[in-house]
């Protein structure tokens, strides 16, 4: 096993003293630019890095960001979000030497979680998911002294930057495709009420819908998971006056909610159009392929590691960052209503 090399390594490489070796490596004055360059050179010959625990220890950091998630983690993986979102938050973290905290809690337990990453010093800062109306995350973060960015921008004050993806653009634009197709009895199948994008892509929705002169169906509302979009569908299809169209909040909801549909003997788009939100990878193969919102939670991952990283360097006044709006993506599960 080949030894990695020290900063004793490095002194010897350089012919300085150890004590000028670390000036060097950590950026303190006192030294001339020629033995700077002398001692970064010897360091990189020597493929020497430093490890997190000296970096950590030398400047009181933890040289990683932490992410708390209210989900079972049975489902997390089958998630059409944040598997994307935590891939696009390690493409940062793994060029600065940072690592990723995350911690799946139970619902109900999220403040324990975040307390626990402030007392034991765990992390630099948060990314801060689900936004709830009135989030008490923020002021909980705000007394622990942990920096946060928000994903989306919460309903209340905030001294967080906020790295934001806006779904309305792409809710509506679902909306407006079925009515282009002649549907005029279309349902919804929402996200968790307390969560702030679920209220947001709902109120697309209707508005959508009141622009066409319409009114839903019915708004059922879900919980992103599979069985909560069977469920939901199954009371859709037993109203007196079913939907010709569902819209739902993501598109795991959707699919299930497809093969309920199938179940109940319905052929997808003939009898019952449907549509999802995410644009997730089985999205595409599923039969029929699914019409949907394309978002881009990968991108949205590593613009958030970047904006937080910013944050926990010290700038002051890092502003929000708006990435791209949600686009329509047509596909075959969406068709004129039956005559």
């Amino acid at each position: 096993m080949t030894k990695r090399p020290t900063i004793a390594d490095v002194a010897r490489r350089a012919g300085v003293s150890k004590g000028s070796v670390s000036f060097a490596l950590n950026g303190r004055p006192g030294l001339a630019q020629a033995t700077v360059d002398k001692i970064l050179a010897a360091a990189d010959e020597l493929g020497w890095r430093p490890s997190n625990r000296a970096r950590s220890l030398s400047v009181s950091k933890a040289f990683a960001l932490g992410l708390v998630i209210t989900r079972d983690p049975a489902v997390l993986s089958s998630d059409p979000f944040f598997p994307a979102f935590i891939a696009g938050v390690e493409s940062v973290l793994s060029t600065q030497g940072q690592a990723l905290v995350l911690q799946v809690v139970a619902d109900g337990s999220e403040a324990d979680g975040y307390q626990r990453l402030a007392q034991d010093a765990r992390v630099d800062g948060v990314l801060l998911s689900d936004l709830r109306h009135d989030d008490p995350r923020i002021e909980l973060l705000v007394e622990l002294g942990l920096p946060a960015v928000t994903l989306n921008r919460p309903d209340g004050e905030s001294p967080f930057p906020a790295v934001t993806l806006d779904d309305r653009p792409g809710t509506r634009a679902v909306v407006e495709h079925l009515v282009e197709l002649g549907h005029t009895r279309i349902a919804h199948v929402a996200g968790p009420p307390a969560f702030v994008h679920a209220t947001a892509r709902s109120t697309a929705f209707v508005e959508a819908l009141a622009a066409a002169g319409l009114e839903p169906v019915a708004v059922e509302n879900g919980d992103f998971t599979a069985a909560g979009g069977i469920e939901a569908t199954r009371r859709l299809l037993a109203l007196p006056q079913p939907p010709t169209a569902i819209v739902y909040a993501n598109d795991r909801m959707a699919i299930a909610g497809l093969g309920a549909a199938q179940a109940a003997g319905l052929t997808v788009p003939d009898d019952l159009s449907i549509a999802g939100f995410d644009d997730s990878e089985l999205a595409e193969y599923v039969h029929p392929g699914l019409t949907t919102v394309r978002a881009d939670p990968f991108r949205f991952g590593e613009t958030a590691a970047r904006t937080l990283n910013r944050v926990v360097d010290g700038e002051t006044d890092v502003p929000d960052v708006e990435l791209p709006p949600a686009e329509l993506v047509v596909r075959r599960s969406t068709a004129a209503p039956p005559a």
